[in-house]
């Protein structure tokens, strides 16, 4: 049982930094959540954009068929999504590849995965697929080449690491056993951040009064920097949708989803989906850093109809009924309205440092500087 063996090296190690928890609760081979189960969809734990309408991948396809002529139309072209869920957006992107004569040729697609569970489910979701597709453990082990890569939901599940300030000194916010009642995870403040770690936290929070939380995403500079690596060998454009903030922000955003409905993180590991807010600033400055160029950042509900989801919806709801139409636009406004995914959601891309700007984005801005 996990918790036990967390409640173990707990015992044996200390508290645990939450990236530690979090990693442990998504990821272990034995019970983490991403390792045992198909989370995806109306009857398991949540739902995703391109679970909800097919127009979500069309349209994401549409935009990876523009880049690819922008570059150049090269043959091969290595298509690469993180995260890939059930398969179901890549079902469509490959779908819509036909679009470009010679790209359903070309195209490689390689989805990069962790959860033997999910590989099984896109494994029978892309069988018919029009494209070869293979998986790799990680994006530094696909063979270098030019690149379309997309991520929907990625960003969100990669571990952070929490700070809270006491006494004027930032502590690391740990996982330990609670102190009164048995058996049950408790958060605690640990050491003092090292100088190193002090850097993570933006600088407009750093001067926040006691009892300020802050969140520290360790992981987002290491995968920025691979995909700068691949982006600066070949011509190439990235893709992220998430949900999140476009500037830095306080607080606590740490979620647990189990069952479309939200649940304390720290109650049974492994037994529900473990979230943080992006930060989007943070990921753009680290993708100029890098020296690509950055573009978005924009709510995905603008972005979507940028691209035509109104003129999709409008080409699929022909020849519906009227139980069908109402669900095509029930479908639309979920995934672009403001009070649903429009604004929560949101976009950026790169791109390498001569290409032209991606469809739908305008070069990148930060909020701070546009407000």
């Amino acid at each position: 049982m996990l918790a036990e063996r967390l409640r173990a090296r707990i015992a044996s190690e200390g508290p645990l930094p939450v990236s530690a928890f979090m990693m442990e609760a998504l990821f272990d081979p034995m019970a983490g959540f991403y390792a045992t189960k198909d989370p995806l969809g109306a009857h398991n734990d949540f739902i995703t954009a391109p679970e909800i309408s097919q127009m979500f991948g069309e349209l994401i396809g549409l935009w990876a068929v523009e880049c690819w002529g922008q570059m150049g139309s090269p043959d091969p072209v290595q298509l690469i999504e993180l995260g890939p869920g059930t398969g179901r957006m890549m079902s469509d992107v490959a779908r819509v590849l036909r679009a470009a004569p010679g790209l359903v040729e070309a195209a490689e697609a390689t989805l990069v995965e962790a959860s033997p569970a999910l590989k099984m489910v896109q494994g029978r979701t892309l069988a018919g697929a029009p494209v070869p597709v293979c998986w790799a453990p990680r994006l530094e082990a696909i063979r270098p080449g030019p690149t379309l890569l997309l991520a929907n939901e990625f960003l969100d599940c990669l571990p952070i690491r929490q700070a809270v300030k006491t006494d004027g000194v930032w502590r690391e916010r740990c996982v330990a056993m609670h102190p009164d009642e048995a058996g049950r995870f408790a958060f605690v403040l640990g050491t003092a951040l090292a100088q190193a770690d002090l850097d993570l936290i933006d600088p407009s929070l750093r001067d926040l009064p006691d009892g300020t939380l802050v969140e520290l995403r360790p992981a987002d500079a290491p995968l920025i920097a691979a995909l700068a690596e691949r982006l600066h060998a070949h011509p190439g454009y990235a893709l992220f949708i998430d949900y999140g903030s476009d500037t830095a922000e306080p607080g606590d955003t740490l979620q647990a989803i189990a069952r479309h409905e939200k649940v304390d993180p720290l109650e049974a590991p492994g037994a529900a989906d473990l979230t943080a807010w992006v930060n989007f600033e943070a990921v753009a400055q680290e993708g100029l850093k890098a020296g690509l160029q950055v573009f978005g950042v924009m709510g995905q509900g603008a972005f979507l109809k940028g691209l035509g989801l109104d003129v999709r919806a409008g080409l699929l709801a022909q020849g519906q009924d009227e139980a069908g139409r109402a669900r095509i636009t029930r479908q639309a406004a979920r995934l672009c309205d403001p009070d649903e995914m429009g604004e929560l959601f949101k976009v950026i891309a790169f791109a390498s440092p001569d290409l032209p700007p991606p469809p739908g984005l305008g070069r990148y801005a930060p909020a701070s500087e546009a407000a």
